[in-house]
């Protein structure tokens, strides 16, 4: 293990980067193995980044940290609303609270498909998982004494569908969706005021939880972002052809963090926040591009961002005074 002197001269004799002795405090702060090396490159280990001072590695550090700053309200904001929508949806489908008669009555996604087919099996599978999985998490919660869970396992009730909520984590929540019938998802649709037109099945609503997972799970954990390296589902051509549509934005790519603050900001206006909140969001993000433009070069700054990204917010802004 390097000291930081020792990782000073590191960075300087083997990474030809140049670092002030006064910068040990920030080497510190940053931290060797979990900083610089995770801003080192970007989207990949193989796409790597010829700094030439230690300031600009900061600048990177300092963008992706507004990113996190600007980005976390605004992703567990939509994740507490989806879940409200979603338990709407189920409600007025099973007709109770009770996880037991949801799975039964509203959970049967399954049975779309011929009884035996591939499909069949592989959702009836993910039902099961899930069953699982929540019981886990509701052991786990009842373990560390969780208020809302220990209120109701230790007076031997059923824990309602809203208490199961809030100990799921965000994919689970995506699983419980995507288990769903069509009518919980067209329900779900109509409430957030997705077109009917691109969203005949309901789908959408998942696509956007699933994108907006790995977002928000990348924030929670303070992992990277800047370069949209978090992402680990295969993004739905349907969402984008639906962000396409509604905002009028055309290079919409989830390469890039510019995508996902395109589809942050349309849900936003989805769930009624105003316009005057999303245009401080874009205002933050563009204030924040345009200082790390000034703080390093060019062609790292458009590996980054991507060359559209100007455009793509001028015509986000151009949505918002539509919406």
């Amino acid at each position: 293990m390097l000291t930081i002197r020792q990782m000073m001269r590191y960075l300087r004799n083997n990474h030809n980067m140049s670092i002030k002795s006064n910068q040990a405090h920030a080497l510190r702060n940053l931290g060797y193995y979990h900083g610089y090396k995770g801003y080192r490159f970007i989207r990949t280990p193989q796409n790597r980044i010829s700094f030439r001072t230690f300031d600009e590695l900061l600048a990177i550090n300092n963008f992706d940290m507004h990113l996190k700053s600007l980005l976390y309200s605004k992703v567990m904001f939509i994740e507490t609303a989806l879940k409200s929508y979603v338990i709407e949806a189920v409600l007025a489908d099973s007709k109770s609270e009770n996880i037991n008669d949801i799975f039964n009555r509203s959970l049967t996604y399954y049975k779309t498909f011929g009884a035996g087919s591939h499909e069949y099996k592989r959702f009836f599978t993910k039902r099961m998982t899930l069953r699982g999985s929540i019981n886990n998490t509701l052991k786990r919660d009842y373990g560390q004494h969780n208020q809302i869970v220990n209120h109701f396992f230790n007076q031997d009730r059923e824990i309602p569908i809203w208490a199961i909520f809030e100990s799921m984590t965000l994919g689970d929540f995506g699983t419980f969706f995507w288990c769903c019938n069509k009518s919980v998802k067209l329900y779900t649709s109509k409430l957030l005021g997705l077109p009917s037109n691109l969203d005949a099945d309901g789908e959408l609503t998942k696509d956007i939880i699933f994108t907006i997972k790995d977002l928000r799970n990348a924030i929670a954990h303070n992992n990277v972002i800047f370069d949209a390296r978090f992402r680990t589902n295969k993004i739905s051509p349907r969402l984008v052809s639906l962000l396409q549509k509604e905002t009028s934005v055309q290079q919409i790519v989830f390469q890039y963090i510019d995508a996902y603050i395109i589809l942050i900001i349309y849900v936003l206006r989805k769930m009624q926040v105003t316009k005057t909140e999303c245009k401080q969001l874009i205002s933050g993000y563009n204030n924040s591009k345009e200082l790390l433009r000034q703080q390093i070069s060019t062609p790292i700054w458009n590996q980054i961002l991507g060359s559209g990204t100007r455009q793509n917010m001028e015509s986000l802004k151009a949505f918002l005074t539509r919406s």
